[in-house]
């Protein structure tokens, strides 16, 4: 991303020419004084009295335009309030749209949002506002009807109204010419500018909106390109827009580029000034968006969500509006196509290829039957379906093969496409018809997967008698005979994509193997059975495909998919009966791996934590590691893990991608170089919030490397390095990083050898730290004067809620300086002294601290001694718990050896104070 500029508020209102020199400094002592009009970054409306009357004609083209649009209305919230994120991650830029929902589990990252009405603000009184902005989104996630709806509320007066004018394009409009100037360009869609002098010079602060980036029939190529200043110069498309990107056309003009993740990689960062990024569906929303498609039918609504919820893969998807419309759609023709109320529960699709075949004999056979009738037009119209499809699918198919997603009339013609089939009813349900700015007619597929859908079909009937290699665009190629030969090419061809553009596709050719899938679509583009004669072949050949001593990468995820769409789960059950047994350590092979990998997505008992424990051997983990930086939390203790390990889970952390909240590494043989390579990571991790090193060897120099991390981290709020031999020296810098560090909130420095001076700097630091809520600091040595430093901090601490010093050798003289404190602390509600030296002199000064304190809700203290209750001098408890009539119920109420409770306290909450 690119560094802005510190402009002041008027400059940024303004042209971003560099101004005198002179001008230049008074503005930047204005903005030092305060006096800058972009202080409170009120949006400044420009003046457009010179052209309030072509302005006004242009907006009311565009109300026209958008007249009887179907996205318009009240934009959904996630449409008013899109994330502000810092760039691509290797995820969207290596991989299917398909695989970055199903791998993220359909969650966002968190992330600072901003307002529609504020998208092209400066975000602070020193930032200017963006020139470059690039709005990202997954296929069907909403982009074109975010500019429609942003369009829409300009031309009302509602949003933008910094810009004078804003000038939508898409790339639909731009692929119809071959050459453009840039003022051509403009006027394409500001056609009421007039003759005299470019657009751009006439009109100040203008956006030009570029939608759709990833249907762009040429990439951009900014390494190539020659550069253009002369506006009225016609140049190629893409050499044009790469030009204005650049600035060297127009670089007053604000561009905002919507793009899918993969294509909006082709600008370079440093040309970019925001990203933002459009979110997917809630839950909420997923179920607000079934309801719409069936507004007089809630009961049908409630049963498709049902259906949806019922697999988690495909609940996922439905978190891309597109995508949960189209489910919606085949689950509710699915419902209404049983015979009548009588019949029993159809069965209900678990794989994509099931849902898309549903969807399919919707379009085919319509939702128009009378209820208690079959249905008569499959079988009637199984020669026309196999016809239109095949048409389709060859122009699905060469265009996934080609990158191509956009159709014009020429591109139908060369693909021998009867223009009259397109006006067909099922032709209708899979392509859409848009009519561009020039008066061409533009055809893309409703949404990305159909197009892949409708390709796998094509491919799967025409490899059963092609000759040559199908993804030969000449058509010339060494001979391939039979389905299984296609296949494997197809196979092939699939896991050599670096961008994983085939993955869906073959996903969708395994499933037209599988037996359900097969019933589906028997009669209208399968034959009965046919499936039988390549399934048992085509799932060795897949398995085939998954090489030994690789990394897992998202390919061989895909081939589990691929199998599961085959309905062949053998290899993803055997390796889910070993994770839920904990017999996973045999299961080792690239299948197993690949396996694992694919379950630690998919997986409901993954989706919370995935625990590895006792079962990984470090080669395992190193193929495993480009899949583990999507998992929420992972428990990985008890596998012998070394130094060298560390080093690896230390570039996973580090990595841009990592998603990874909660680890846990208990019980290994990680020392200080360990710890090193983990504290390297948490300096730029920006995810983990939990970090478990319990049981290990990291000594004090561990323990100093993991405390100069926590100095700037700012995302760790649990840290436990109980047992790891820390000692005085690493208290000590634990306690420097808590003086600095405001994030973590609960620390565990058990078994550590820590001994009164490491007790003393931990007590400073609490002077005045106000995050901590929680230290565990049982099983040291910390005497009678470690207690009375922590004693001096309990009295001016304003944060830490509970305090475990059990087994620490505290006598009477300790006790008493902690109930002093405690008779000032507010905010201290657990506190454990057991198996400490306290005799009935310490007791009654538990006592008499507890009569005084009010927020104290749970004491453990020593079983030879139990404190005499508050009220009742002289009274040493024994086993007598009930109160006299006369004595007021205390605040606390006291159990020798065992948590003792407040009122509302539940006993289920104690544990031992050495096990996190």
């Amino acid at each position: 991303m690119r560094k802005q500029e510190v402009r002041t508020g008027g400059e940024a209102g303004q042209g971003r020419g560099p101004g005198p020199p002179a001008g230049q400094v008074k503005a930047l002592v204005d903005l030092l004084a305060g006096k800058s009009s972009q202080g409170s970054q009120a949006p400044q409306t420009p003046d457009k009295t010179p052209h309030d009357s072509r302005i006004q004609k242009c907006q009311e083209t565009l109300l026209n335009r958008a007249k009887g649009s179907p996205e318009l209305g009240g934009p959904s919230p996630r449409l008013t309030s899109l994330l502000l994120v810092e760039g691509l991650t290797d995820l969207q830029l290596k991989e299917h749209d398909f695989t970055q929902v199903e791998t993220t589990r359909g969650d966002w990252h968190p992330a600072r949002t901003i307002a529609l009405d504020r998208l092209f603000l400066p975000l602070s009184r020193v930032s200017i506002p963006p020139r470059i902005s690039i709005t990202i989104g997954v296929a069907g996630v909403g982009k074109t009807t975010l500019v429609r709806n942003f369009v829409h509320l300009w031309a009302q007066g509602q949003v933008g109204k910094e810009f004078s004018l804003v000038l939508p394009l898409t790339f639909r409009d731009l692929n119809t010419h071959e050459k453009l100037s840039a003022d051509r360009l403009l006027r394409s869609v500001f056609p009421h500018a007039g003759e005299s002098g470019p657009v751009a010079a006439a009109l100040p602060q203008i956006l030009l909106i570029l939608d759709g980036l990833d249907e762009c029939k040429t990439p951009l190529d900014f390494s190539n390109t020659m550069a253009c200043t002369d506006p009225k110069k016609e140049i190629q498309v893409d050499h044009l827009i790469t030009n204005i990107i650049r600035g060297n056309l127009f670089p007053e003009v604000s561009v905002w580029v919507t793009s899918r993740p993969g294509m909006a990689g082709q600008i370079p960062g440093g040309l970019v000034d925001r990203m933002t990024e459009i979110r997917g569906f809630t839950e909420e929303e997923i179920k607000a968006c079934l309801e719409e498609l069936f507004p007089e039918d809630h009961t049908l609504s409630d049963w498709v969500l049902r259906q949806v919820q019922a697999d988690r893969a495909l609940y996922l998807m439905c978190t891309v509006p597109a995508f949960c419309r189209l489910a919606g759609l085949a689950l509710g023709h699915l419902n209404r196509s049983r015979l009548g109320p009588q019949d029993a529960e159809p069965w209900t699709p678990r794989t994509l290829c099931e849902l898309y075949s549903w969807y399919f004999r919707m379009a085919l056979g319509g939702d128009g039957q009378e209820k208690g009738k079959a249905s008569p037009r499959i079988e009637q119209v199984a020669h026309g379906s196999r016809k239109v499809v095949g048409t389709l699918g060859r122009l699905a198919f060469h265009g996934l093969v080609r990158r191509k997603y956009v159709f014009y009339e020429q591109d139908l013609k060369a693909f021998g496409v009867d223009l009259a089939l397109l006006q067909s009813a099922l032709c209708g349900c899979f392509l859409r018809r848009e009519e561009t700015l020039a008066s061409a007619t533009a055809y893309c597929f409703a949404h990305l997967s159909l197009q892949e859908f409708v390709a796998a079909t094509y491919y799967y009937s025409a490899s059963r008698r092609a000759i040559f290699d199908l993804f030969t665009e000449g058509g010339v190629s060494w001979p391939r005979l039979g389905f299984l030969t296609h296949f494997r090419g197809a196979a092939q061809r699939a896991m050599q994509a670096e961008d994983g553009r085939l993955d869906v596709f073959l996903r969708f050719l395994s499933g037209l193997l599988s037996p359900r899938v097969n019933a589906l679509l028997a009669g209208s583009l399968l034959a009965q059975g046919e499936h039988q004669a390549y399934r048992a072949q085509v799932a060795e050949l897949l398995q085939g495909c998954l090489r030994p001593n690789e990394a897992v990468s998202a390919r061989a995820v895909n081939v589990l998919h691929c199998l599961r769409e085959l309905q062949h789960p053998e290899p993803a059950r055997s390796v889910e009966e070993a994770l839920e047994s904990g017999a996973l350590a045999g299961l080792s092979s690239p299948q197993h791996q690949a396996a694992l990998a694919y379950l630690l997505q998919v997986s409901d008992a993954c989706a919370q934590e995935a625990n590895l424990s006792l079962c990984l051997s470090k080669g395992v983990l190193q193929s495993l590691l480009p899949q583990l930086l999507y998992c929420r939390s992972l428990r990985l203790d008890s596998n012998q893990f070394q130094d060298p390990v560390m080093e690896l889970l230390g570039s996973v952390l580090s990595g841009k991608d990592c998603r990874i909240q909660k680890i846990s590494l208990a019980e290994n043989q990680i020392s200080n170089k360990g710890a090193k390579a983990l504290a390297r990571s948490l300096l730029v991790n920006r995810s983990l919030t939990s970090l478990d090193l319990r049981s290990n060897s990291i000594g004090p120099q561990g323990a100093k490397a993991l405390a100069d991390a926590l100095k700037i981290n700012r995302t760790l709020t649990f840290l436990s390095l109980q047992s790891n031999a820390i000692r005085d020296n690493g208290a000590r810098s634990v306690a420097e990083a808590l003086a600095a560090n405001r994030t973590l909130s609960v620390l565990h420095l058990q078994k550590n050898t820590i001994g009164p001076v490491g007790a003393q700097q931990m007590a400073d630091t609490l002077k005045q730290n106000r995050s901590l809520k929680e230290l565990i600091f049982s099983s040291n040595s910390i005497g009678d004067g470690g207690a009375e430093a922590l004693a001096k901090a309990l009295k001016v601490n304003q944060g830490l809620e509970s305090l475990d010093l059990q087994s620490n050798s505290i006598s009477d003289v300790g006790v008493a300086a902690l109930m002093e404190a405690l008779c000032a602390n507010q905010t201290l509600v657990s506190l454990n002294l057991r198996e400490n030296s306290i005799s009935s002199e310490g007791a009654r000064e538990l006592a008499r601290a507890l009569s005084i304190n009010t927020t104290l809700k749970n004491l453990e203290y020593p079983d030879s001694q139990p404190p005499p209750r508050p009220g009742r001098p002289g009274h040493r408890g024994g086993d007598e718990r009930k109160p006299g009539p006369q004595v007021p119920s205390p605040a606390v109420e006291l159990h020798s050896g065992r948590c003792c409770q407040g009122p509302g306290t539940s006993t289920t909450a104690q544990q031992e104070p050495d096990q996190p």
